[in-house]
């Protein structure tokens, strides 16, 4: 006789279920039951000793040589919830509460809610979560796993072993859950998965974890009530009555890791950089910061995009409370705060999402929808409800647990694409027959329709590539919902043309002017982002042609152009004081550069260009609107200069933009009303560490008609360099 049939006979089919962790509802054995008049109470506890009534020190009875324990008696010598002892293999006392005499704690109406892809706080249900039933204390985990033979929760509380915790199936929901009495805050845990058809067993984190081990470990941490007290419910409340499409909005990108580091390159708390943070952008003018993902992440060299903790801030910076304090803190001193999240793709890690249940669950089976060939990465499978409500959930969660200001939606173009960067054969068209993913558009449109509606003021900004028409319209006309979207034409445009030697550029003068065909299509923001200083693309002062001398004036002008043409703005850190190697994610950045003029003063001049954008309606109130802008001279190829109008609530604003190192003297543009016109603004001023060669006192419009305007300027223009006029008001 084999020694498996020896088990058998040993031992009932649920004990056999349980010993291999196999049961998918070992309620139906262990825990207390009722009868008429009799009551039984059984435990499974492997290394044990002894187990007893804590109360009564009756002894529970071993069953066999097993580990499972028994006591039986009438039903009024036992309360619901008694208090049980343990001793164990070590001879330690240990007192407990039985997790299986604890009913469900998750209500048919959540599980109902959470199947049809509804549950905007579902983050509360799932995951874990200290609670008191019955008045005990413990944690309540849950997870959604619904082809799984078993699931157990693991931990240092049970020495990871599966077979001690194993979770309640909640039937036809998929979702598993346990309530854990004398578990608390601070305890790491982990979900042990045994597939269906499959011997496999998977040591899983919990997709809803809220806190996280330091990489490398990777062990989910049982999470803190939250106990943060907000100071920013004035920046709130004004918030919901703001209208960013209207209002300044110029945004600082960076990577918490690597833009200023403590001693050793060791990462600096979020505490910390919030304080550190606010005086920067105090000196620098910027109105919000744009964290790259914080979103907890197993690899530094992702930079956060291969997300595997949806609801977690990294805890490389510190915990939760910490993170709300970074948002409190900029919020106190005016400063908005947008967090890059990632909804295209997550990691193929074994220990994360990936097969979560052996299955393709949040991810789609076939590879020709669910997999990045570019990122080796997973792709979402946007039409199961539960994968929806995840993920909408997070959004939710970032801008209600941590006041968040706006998401930053990553690689939407790829969301919306079938065949998005595959061949021919290696995609899977729609039901029309067509290359649109029909249900990543529709997660786009809910995302944006629900986080607008449950957070009047936040922004929903899209990454988005290429040409899909109505990116930021309403969903209600047909568009996708977002609030802004990253103008990447423009973006490559400017640098193709940047990067030419002055003498070439009147041959490409259209990269300039190309852009105004689509502006107002769109609400744009104008991003030289963390894509543009990696990857061999060198730093931005670098990509900049000449001598020393030359590069610092195109960034300079650059800049100029950048903060004077409709849009809102965005810039990766270090670009601010022209940064001369390209990011390093491990390094912080050069700050001694700081020490040299030309840097200095390069920070000097984006700090009074976001004072001007912010003080001068002009620059900002018609962004989106053709009412706002006008070109005095777009055709001046030959002497490569621009010239154009910016306009709004009675204000004008002058921009003449000289793209070669020949200064014009006596160069004349074309204005719309006569009057005083003052310099504002010179990116060659000696403030800049420039030239200083421009137009210093007021100048007075001649009525001499010019570029079909009534009345024009005589003007010096510098070399490689922008100038910012105001008309006078009175």
């Amino acid at each position: 006789m084999t020694k498996a049939k020896k088990s058998a006979k040993r031992f009932s089919a649920d004990q056999e279920k349980i010993i291999q962790a196999r049961h998918h509802d070992p309620f139906n054995y262990l825990g207390l039951h009722r009868g008429n008049d009799k009551a039984s109470l059984r435990i499974y506890a492997p290394h044990t000793r002894e187990v007893s009534l804590a109360q009564s020190r009756e002894s529970l009875q071993r069953i066999g040589d097993s580990d499972f324990f028994e006591w039986n008696g009438a039903n009024e010598d036992i309360v619901d919830h008694a208090k049980l002892l343990r001793e164990d293999d070590s001879g330690q006392q240990i007192e407990f509460y039985d997790t299986y005499s604890f009913a469900a704690q998750l209500s048919d109406f959540d599980l109902h809610l959470f199947g049809e892809g509804r549950h905007w706080h579902i983050y509360r249900y799932l995951g874990a979560h200290v609670k008191t039933v019955d008045g005990i204390s413990g944690v309540l985990f849950a997870t959604w796993a619904p082809t799984a033979q078993r699931v157990s929760v693991i931990g240092d509380f049970n020495r990871w072993d599966g077979r001690t915790h194993q979770m309640r199936s909640r039937g036809g929901s998929g979702v598993w859950e346990l309530f854990i009495p004398g578990l608390q805050a601070g305890d790491m845990y982990k979900f042990e998965i045994r597939t269906q058809n499959s011997e496999h067993i998977a040591k899983k984190i919990d997709p809803y974890a809220l806190q996280f081990e330091l990489r490398p470990s990777t062990a989910c941490i049982i999470s803190a009530e939250k106990s943060y007290t907000w100071s920013d419910h004035e920046w709130l409340q004004a918030r919901q009555q703001r209208d960013w499409l209207r209002t300044p909005m110029s945004v600082y990108e960076l990577h918490l890791g690597s833009w200023r580091q403590g001693d050793g390159e060791s990462f600096l708390n979020y505490r910390d950089l919030a304080d550190q943070l606010v005086e920067y952008l105090q000196q620098t003018g910027f109105t919000h910061i744009e964290l790259l993902p914080i979103t907890e992440h197993p690899l530094d060299d992702s930079w956060g995009y291969q997300t595997t903790g949806y609801f977690a801030p990294t805890s490389r910076f510190g915990d939760a409370d910490d993170f709300r304090y970074f948002v409190d803190t900029l919020h106190q001193a005016g400063f908005g705060v947008i967090l890059d999240w990632v909804p295209a793709h997550f990691p193929k890690d074994a220990h994360a999402l990936a097969r979560f249940d052996g299955s393709g669950l949040y991810e789609h089976e076939d590879p020709r929808k669910g997999e990045h060939p570019d990122w080796g990465t997973l792709i979402y499978n946007y039409g199961r409800n539960e994968v929806k409500n995840f993920l909408l959930s997070s959004a939710l969660f970032w801008l209600e647990e941590f006041h968040l200001d706006g998401l930053r939606v990553d690689a939407v173009a790829s969301m919306l694409y079938l065949d998005y960067s595959r061949e021919d054969q290696d995609w899977v068209p729609n039901i029309h027959g067509g290359n649109e993913n029909l249900e990543a558009i529709e997660f786009l449109r809910e995302l944006n329709t629900v986080t607008h509606e449950q957070f009047p003021g936040t922004l929903v900004i899209a990454e988005e590539s290429t040409a899909w028409p109505q990116v930021t319209r309403p969903v209600n006309l047909g568009g996708l919902g977002f609030s802004m979207k990253w103008n990447m034409g423009w973006m490559h445009d400017t640098l193709s043309y940047m990067q030419k030697a002055p003498i070439f550029r009147h041959y490409h003068h259209n990269q300039l002017t190309f852009g105004l065909l689509y502006l107002f299509s769109e609400n744009f923001v104008l991003p030289f982002s963390h894509d543009e200083v990696v990857h061999g693309k060198g730093s931005m002062i670098y990509k900049m042609p000449g001598d020393d001398w030359q590069r610092f004036a195109n960034l300079r002008l650059l800049y100029t152009y950048m903060f004077t043409y409709p849009g809102k703005k965005l810039l990766f850190m270090g670009s601010e004081f022209a940064q001369t190697r390209e990011w390093n994610h491990k390094q912080s950045l050069d700050w001694h550069l700081l020490e040299y003029a030309p840097h200095a003063c390069m920070k000097t001049l984006v700090g009074d260009l976001n004072d001007l954008y912010k003080h001068n309606k002009a620059l900002y109130l018609h962004d989106f609107e053709p009412t706002g802008f006008e070109w005095i001279d777009c055709n001046d190829s030959e002497q490569s200069v621009l010239s154009y109008l910016r306009k709004g609530d009675g204000e004008l604003i002058i921009v003449i933009l000289n793209f070669t190192p020949v200064p014009r003297e006596g160069y004349r543009v074309g204005v719309p009303e006569a009057g005083l016109y003052e310099e504002v603004l010179n990116s060659d001023s000696e403030f800049y560490d420039g030239s200083n060669m421009g137009n210093e006192h007021d100048i007075a419009a001649e009525d001499l008609e010019w570029m079909g305007r009534p009345h024009s300027l005589e003007l010096t223009l510098p070399p490689l360099a922008g100038l910012v006029l105001r008309k006078r008001q009175g």
